[in-house]
Formats: structure tokens, sequence, C-alpha cells
């Protein structure tokens, strides 16, 4: 038999690292981490489909698709890139044309391409600090959804057997999922600045942190709330069943 005590903070841990594991996982899949902002009427419709076509039927640059978020007004995700343009136009020029936003994916491989000193040219070396931040920003919440569904599996044994004592390392790696959450926002912020300090951002373009790296922000603390229930509740239980048995001996 488990506390009514144990028993509570066991169904709160799992809630929140439910809601933890939700909000990562919309965090990872949207591309709203980094939006660019600039002023209506600084791009003719004209240049700004070209500038759309290039980006998504162009070749993989990293200089070539960040000038293209500066200009119009795009956002940048861990897996996607997005950008504004005016829509198909008529054969007259519409005096306010409907913006269509168009993303295109990061492929696997283009996740695994190295960064350069000078962002476009590869004769200025790689620059190794901004490669590694940009490999680690995806793969560590791939790691933490990994951990959480681990101790999940774990979880659902562990109520099979009708046993406690597994909930330990269902905390464990609850904090592990954090750190790499909490992980993947610090490679995430580090990144872009190492990448604006490299780049020429025009004067006119305002960038600002996105909703979808608030919520895997968010994910982060609730994961290690999660774990700090499950670690509670086990070694509660565990000291709780220890003098139990002392008692009884005795």
């Amino acid at each position: 038999m488990v506390d009514n005590r144990y028993a509570t903070a066991l169904v709160i841990g799992s809630v929140l690292s439910l809601l933890a594991t939700v909000y990562l996982s919309v965090a990872v899949g949207t591309q709203h981490w980094y939006q660019y902002r600039s002023p209506p009427g600084n791009l003719e419709a004209s240049n700004a489909s070209e500038l759309r076509e290039d980006f998504i039927n162009g070749e993989f640059d990293e200089k070539a698709y960040s000038d293209t978020l500066f200009r119009l007004n795009g956002t940048l995700g861990l897996w996607w890139r997005c950008v504004q343009a005016p829509g198909q136009s008529h054969w007259f020029k519409e005096p306010d044309p409907k913006m269509v936003t168009q993303c295109v994916s990061f492929t696997l491989p283009q996740q695994f391409l190295p960064k350069y000193k000078e962002p476009g040219n590869h004769n200025t070396g790689e620059d190794l600090l901004r490669t590694y931040l940009w490999r680690c920003q995806f793969l560590l919440p791939l790691v933490s959804l990994a951990f959480v569904i681990l101790s999940g599996l774990i979880g659902v044994c562990a109520c099979l057997c009708c046993s406690i004592t597994p909930t330990l390392g269902v905390g464990v790696l609850h904090l592990l999922a954090g750190l790499c959450s909490l992980g993947t926002v610090c490679c995430f912020l580090a990144g872009m600045d190492l990448l604006q300090r490299v780049s020429v951002l025009p004067d006119v373009v305002d960038g600002s942190l996105g909703w979808s790296l608030y919520l895997a922000l968010i994910s982060s603390p609730l994961e290690m709330m999660a774990a700090a229930l499950f670690l509670w509740a086990a070694r509660s239980h565990r000291q709780n069943y220890t003098r139990m048995t002392a008692y009884r001996v005795a």
C-alpha cells in the first residue's frame, strides 16, 4: 500500500510531466523561437517574391537564408525557417497585397553542416562553437523527450509490479530531462547571439524571442518539479518502509 501523500505526489508529478512533454513537443515542432520584424513597405513586392523563391528553392546557405529572414519578417525554429511575402499577385499592382507565410524545414544533413566564422564564406574556417551549439540545440530536446518516455515506461512497470521503488529512477530521468530542456534554450540563445555578432542586421529590423522558446523554457522547471516530487515520494516511502520493518523486527 502507498500512503495518500505519496500517491498525491505521484499524481501531481505525472501531470507536471505530461504538461512539460506537451510544451516541449509543441516548441520543437514550431518555428517561433526567434522572429524578425521590419517596417511595412520596406521592400518592393517583386523583390520580396524573388527573395521568397530563392529562400524556398535555392541552395542551402546560412547567409542567404539569414538575410532573407531579416528582410521578410522571418521566424526561426529548431527545425523550421519561415518568411512572410506577398502572395501571387495579379497583372496589376495591389495597394495592399496579402502576406503569405512560407516555411522550409531543416533536413537532418543540414542540421549537421558546419557553421563558418563568416556565414556563407567557406574560406573563413569552421566556427566550432556555433557548430556544436547548433547541433546541441536540436539534439538536446530529443534526448529530453526520450528521457521522459523512458521514465513513463518505468512508471508503468512500477504500477504493474505494485512497487514505488522504481520511482527513484523516474525522478532522476525527469531531472536529466529538465536539464536537457534548459540546455536547449541556452544553446539556442547563445547561438543566435553569436550569429548576430557576425552578421550585419539592418537598422530597421528588430529581433525578438518567440513563444516557442518560452514554451521550451517553461517545460524545464515543470520537469524539475516533477522530478522533485518523484524523488521525494520514493525517498520518503523508503525511509518509512525501513522504519516500519525495524519496528516489526523489534
